[in-house]
């Protein structure tokens, strides 16, 4: 089952901290939250990105370990996408000079390994 686009804050606060963790118990998942809800609260919102797709679980022993169904890598490559088709018309060019216009500071092996991008970008015709 492919995985629901759109979550709420909360979920997506769930979501970063299972990636994180790689597998987590709801327990695990309250513990590591900001400011965390109830322990049903949790469960609940676990259950919900399970029936999404978006976590799978399994039995170990006395509790349920949640995992997510997609790599870290693939759900960002999901969300990029999504911020870029929303907020830049899809313009990879529109993100890239936004995140370079941002203040962020880049070190010398990131702006080596960007540039290096970019000229094969242009090698390949993207």
């Amino acid at each position: 089952m492919m995985p629901e686009p759109g979550l709420s804050r909360r979920e997506r606060e769930v979501m970063e901290i299972v990636h994180r963790l790689g597998r987590a118990s709801a327990q695990e998942v309250q513990e590591a939250m900001e400011d965390p809800p109830t322990n049903a609260a949790v469960r609940s919102t676990l259950r919900i990105l399970v029936e999404k797709g978006h976590l799978d679980h399994e039995y170990d022993g006395p509790r349920y370990v949640y995992r997510p169904t997609v790599s870290a890598a693939a759900a960002r490559r999901t969300a990029l996408e999504r911020l870029v088709t929303t907020f830049f018309d899809g313009s990879a060019e529109g993100a890239m000079t936004a995140l370079l216009e941002s203040g962020r500071p880049l070190t010398p092996q990131g702006k080596a390994r960007l540039k290096k991008l970019i000229d094969r970008a242009a090698e390949e015709g993207r």
